[in-house]
């Protein structure tokens, strides 16, 4: 999909109403929280006033969205509603005849689209796993093979099966790809370029996570709901499909204080202070508050979503004025020099050990089985970066490393896609090298650590930040 770039009119921050010390203060509420956020993009009364990303990251580059992904199918839902190609109250299973299991039961009959998109399907679990390969190339038959033990439309369950099943059937009722269904309807009135969206065995587009687009796309998303579907002056979504959308449907939840109990509309999140959002994994996240005409899109690699959102509600959202403010000079040069001065360095080297790199440079080291599929590791020293040679089972991926500073190359180390990751290497002391990669389009870095043995042999460990996951250290031998 390739068409022009929009980008949102910019505006001081003062203009807009919001002082420059509350942007500071959501700044140092994440890095007090130990926060990896990405980048973000605060938007007030239509115009970007505040924008960062941490380098290595870039705020034009494309980021997984996870589940934020499926306030976007359920966008594509809205538009084939309004366009008579299916209703709200349609049977799910009327879609799917030769996915069904053999004897459909009375519940499974009763689900309708709008159970899938209020995740009230009646199924007790997810269904689909974390490990969505155990499913085979069919996923909808297994999701349809799901007992259902509620009533649908009664209880609440968070489903992303339901929202893969949404793609499947607007998939089918247009005849082409969720991905290619919005591009006109969506991505290209908005400007959104360079979109992709994952896709299943079978073709469809997953639905319920996948999507990848910047930070900029996602704010313009926020901007068409708070705008009740209006851009440039004219009608992109349906009439009364925002306030729909977004109203909550069905309980979640009963504690107060809890952006996950405030209620859930289709596929949008109610919030405290009468705002939405959807959000995904590890921290990426469209905030829309509609009483302080702003939206805030962030992305990130945490598991502490909620310590973005109370950063949000804690600094930004008090400071959210009705009548511009008076500029302040200092508070304007320490945004300025803050947001110029995020980033986030490269492993510091703190060490040598030329004999070693000198044993290791060429040498391919076979690794034990493990649960990363690396089969093999090979360095390449050189005096300003290292060749770094891994084989995993979609073939050999060569990393440059940089030697105190980020490198950027594309590799599959993550799945089928090729993606961007940068990369450095340092000694963090005479016995270990630690290689760091950053999939600066997705939330997961990655810190792995090399230990040379006095028989050839090396040990390796692995660190992945966002799910703060440590992998079993592993052996590797020289390949002979």
């Amino acid at each position: 999909m390739e068409q022009a770039k929009i980008k949102l009119p910019r505006s001081a921050a003062e203009l807009q109403g919001i002082p420059l010390e509350a942007i500071t203060g959501f700044l140092d509420n994440l890095a007090a929280q130990s926060i990896e956020a990405h980048s973000f993009m605060i938007v007030r009364n239509g115009h970007v006033v505040a924008e960062g990303a941490w380098q290595p990251y870039r705020i034009e580059d494309r980021h997984m969205l996870f589940s934020l992904s499926k306030s976007f199918t359920s966008t594509a839902i809205g538009f084939a509603a309004s366009e008579g190609l299916l209703s709200l109250d349609d049977r799910a299973v009327r879609y799917f005849p030769e996915e069904l299991p053999d004897e459909t039961s009375p519940l499974l009959e009763e689900m309708r689209i709008r159970d899938l998109l209020t995740m009230s399907t009646g199924h007790e679990k997810d269904t689909v796993p974390l490990g969505n390969d155990q499913y085979g190339d069919n996923w909808a038959k297994e999701i349809l093979s799901q007992p259902v033990v509620h009533p649908p439309g009664t209880h609440f369950v968070y489903n992303s099966g339901a929202t893969y099943l949404l793609a499947v059937i607007l998939h089918r009722v247009t005849g082409v790809p969720l991905l290619e269904y919005l591009g006109p309807r969506l991505f290209e009135p908005l400007g959104i370029s360079d979109a992709t969206w994952e896709k299943c065995p079978r073709g469809f587009a997953v639905g319920g996570w996948g999507l990848s687009i910047a930070v900029e796309d996602i704010a313009k998303f926020g901007l068409l709901y708070l705008q009740n579907g209006i851009w440039d002056g004219k009608r992109l979504l349906p009439e009364g499909w925002v306030e729909e959308a977004t109203s909550k449907h069905i309980d979640n939840g009963s504690d107060a204080d809890n952006d996950w109990h405030q209620g859930y509309g289709y596929q949008f999140w109610r919030c405290r202070h009468g705002a939405y959002r959807g959000d995904g994994a590890f921290g990426q996240f469209c905030i829309v508050l509609p009483e302080q005409a702003a939206v805030i899109a962030v992305t990130s690699g945490t598991g502490n979503m909620g310590g973005i959102m109370q950063a949000i509600w804690d600094n930004l959202l008090p400071a959210m004025g009705p009548e511009p403010v008076v500029g302040n000079m200092r508070a304007t040069e320490s945004l300025t020099e803050r947001l110029r001065s995020l980033r986030y360095d490269p492993p510091a080297e703190e060490a040598a050990n030329p004999a070693a790199e000198q044993r290791m440079n060429g040498v391919v080291y076979r690794l034990e089985a493990n649960s990363a599929q690396l089969e093999s590791l090979a360095f390449s020293f050189g005096d300003d970066q290292v060749l770094v040679t891994m084989v995993n089972p979609r073939g050999e991926q060569r990393i440059a490393a940089g030697r105190g500073v980020w490198r950027e190359s594309v590799c599959s180390l993550l799945g089928d896609a090729e993606l961007k990751v940068v990369a450095s290497v340092a000694w963090s002391d005479p016995e270990t090298i630690k290689l760091t990669l950053r999939f600066v389009e997705a939330p997961f870095t990655f810190d792995v650590v090399v230990r040379p043995k006095e028989d050839g042999a090396i040990e390796v460990g692995m660190h992945e930040h966002a799910g703060n996951n440590d992998y079993p250290a592993i052996s590797g031998s020289p390949q002979t």
